[in-house]
């Protein structure tokens, strides 16, 4: 299991490191409204380890594959603050004081809040869309004969 989500977690994370060097090289990283896109990276990624995770498994039990798309999605959150951090503090510090100025805060929050705002988005992202998926790939407790599984009586 820890092995669909650590690689499906790396796999994102690579996606969104090439997406936000590609914005770079067009000059489009500025605009925080591009990072919408980052959500489609992250939903491909926890689908695609969703649905390994499923085709290994003959039951594929709720718990297990809300852990899979979570944790992909943390991996990959984690591994991207990394790398965002070290471009801000050490690549390109003049690109988190362009974010901040767009935000129009009256006061100075540094760059710290920034790496908390990727956190946060990336996890919720992460939340949100696992738990969408798992609506779609869930099995269901419908019988064959369309009647609902009732208590016993």
């Amino acid at each position: 299991m820890s092995k669909i989500y650590i690689k499906y977690g790396v796999l994102i994370a690579i996606g969104l490191i090439l997406y936000f060097v590609i914005t770079k090289l067009l000059g489009l990283h500025k605009y925080p409204v591009l990072s919408a896109a980052n959500g489609v990276i992250y939903g491909a990624g926890i689908l695609m380890a969703l649905k390994k995770s499923k085709e290994r498994k003959s039951k594929f039990k709720y718990q297990k594959g809300f852990q899979v798309g979570f944790m992909s999605g943390a991996i990959a959150t984690l591994i991207f603050v990394v790398f965002m951090a070290i471009n801000m503090y050490q690549i390109d510090t003049e690109f988190a004081q362009t974010i901040l100025d767009s935000w129009n805060w009256n006061y100075d929050s540094g760059t710290f809040i920034i790496l908390v705002s990727l956190v946060l988005m990336g996890v919720s992202t992460s939340l949100v869309l696992t738990l969408a998926f798992m609506q779609l790939l869930k099995d269901s407790w419908n019988t064959t004969d369309g009647n609902r599984n009732q208590p016993i009586k």
